[in-house]
């Protein structure tokens, strides 16, 4: 990536934490879904923080991520599907080879995350995994 290219998106404060909602949000996701929460979501966040370029500086921001609790998966996926949706859509209006990063940066947490899991992924995760990875897609 050109400098250029990085200097020509600019992201407000409320695009970047949207931004981490729904990538930090993924990974927790997949955490939630899976044996080893802790395992994944630790993998899934360090593979996030590495990021570069403009979708690196976003996500590797020390600022609050909005809240990503709830009581089951369910209430988990109702904040972080929204939240996929509006960053890639935000990101294709704005930069669709930074949506094409920020699909990777998502991808390589994931899969760092599922990594981390003796014995592979469950059936489980595995499913998560396809629902996180279509609403990735559908922007």
């Amino acid at each position: 990536m050109s400098v250029a290219t990085a200097a020509a998106l600019t992201l407000s404060v409320d695009e970047k934490a949207t931004l981490r909602t729904a990538a930090y949000g993924a990974v927790s996701l997949l955490a939630a879904a899976s044996g080893s929460p802790h395992k994944v979501a630790t993998h899934g966040s360090i593979a996030l923080y590495s990021g570069t370029g403009p979708i690196g500086y976003a996500l590797a921001e020390k600022s609050k991520v909005k809240d990503l609790s709830g009581k089951s998966v369910a209430e988990i996926a109702d904040k972080v599907f929204p939240a996929l949706a509006e960053a890639v859509a935000l990101l294709e209006r704005k930069s669709p080879a930074e949506a094409d990063n920020f699909r990777a940066a998502v991808g390589v947490a994931l899969a760092s995350g599922i990594h981390a899991l003796k014995g592979g992924p469950t059936p489980g995760v595995t499913a998560m995994l396809a629902k996180i990875e279509a609403a990735l897609a559908t922007a």
